[in-house]
């Protein structure tokens, strides 16, 4: 389960459904380039009962880095040395995307959902496009320059950087381009980091956002696949609208049981859910009850398939 750094009723609940893996972004709460640091970020989690699995999202500001703007090689210096803290660790995966300008986005966070839930969507009819602010080949140039200075370090660490597709999955948005949008471009990756360390982050609703069948990719990617995302969408005009797990068009059961099938040991956790009673939505899609109730229905899940 995705979690804050410091502990909340988040923790709390988490504990009490019994999580025992913790992802996170611990920054700017503690150090990434201290080691003794993020040690005691570590030590936090493990005195609650969790394990650290996975680093997730942009720890520092990636501008420079995305952009190739001036000062990118110093991040690069700072992105080389939190992975090399993460293999002094033994935290094993990094969840990193290479969406410039704009991260993760949706066009309406406050859509009135099952029971008074609150959900989001993202539909084009809502953000028009706009000229680009510049090309995709020069952001594949920027990605390409980004791995070469810190592959090896993860290679080294012992740690594995798994892609998250651009969300949503769309060729331009403000005016930034987005370039991994496709399989297509999945498989241009991992031919350009050519890496036992090159991953993916398997956002199995943002692929077929893109029309793509996740369970092909799945099977096609089963050794490259270290972390995986489950949500659920629901069409809508010029996009989708993000739904209860156990309330969308996809039977996520199905991508569950192909997991084990394919035997593949990696962290799956609950994607976005909807803001339930009570709540605010402050932080759209990670609100704690729709997420822990999307665990119970994962939980129910792995349990019928374990008994039939």
């Amino acid at each position: 389960m995705f979690l804050p750094p410091v502990s909340d009723h988040r923790w709390k609940l988490a504990a009490q459904v019994g999580i025992h893996n913790a992802v996170c972004r611990i920054n700017p709460v503690y150090d990434l380039f201290d080691l003794k640091s993020m040690s005691a970020a570590q030590q936090g989690f493990r005195d609650a009962g969790f394990e650290i699995a996975v680093l997730e999202g942009d720890q520092f500001d990636m501008s420079r880095i995305k952009l190739g703007l001036p000062g990118r090689d110093e991040d690069l210096e700072k992105y080389q040395m939190m992975l090399r803290n993460m293999g002094r660790l033994g935290i094993p995966v990094l969840c990193y995307n290479f969406m410039a300008g704009i991260g993760w986005f949706r066009s309406r966070t406050d859509i009135p959902y099952r029971g008074g839930a609150i959900t989001s969507r993202w539909s084009r009819d809502d953000v028009p496009e706009e000229p680009l602010k510049f090309s995709h080949e020069k952001l594949w140039d920027n990605y390409a320059y980004f791995l070469k200075a810190v592959l090896p370090a993860a290679e080294e660490a012992g740690v594995v950087m798994c892609l998250h597709p651009d969300d949503p999955p769309v060729p331009e948005l403000k005016g930034y381009p987005r370039i991994f949008t496709s399989a297509s471009a999945f498989r241009r990756m991992l031919d350009l980091a050519n890496s036992p360390n090159a991953g993916i982050t398997f956002c199995a609703a943002t692929f077929r956002a893109m029309g793509e069948d996740d369970m092909a990719l799945i099977r096609e990617w089963k050794d490259k696949i270290h972390f995986v995302h489950l949500r659920d969408n629901q069409p809508v005009p010029g996009g989708f609208m993000e739904t209860f797990h156990d309330n969308g068009p996809t039977n996520l059961a199905e991508r569950i049981k192909l997991l084990s099938e394919l035997k593949m040991d990696v962290l799956l956790r609950p994607d976005h859910a909807p803001t339930m009673f009570g709540e605010n939505n402050d932080e759209p899609g990670y609100a704690a009850l729709g997420r822990i109730f999307a665990i119970g229905y994962f939980k129910g899940i792995l349990d019928s398939m374990e008994k039939t």
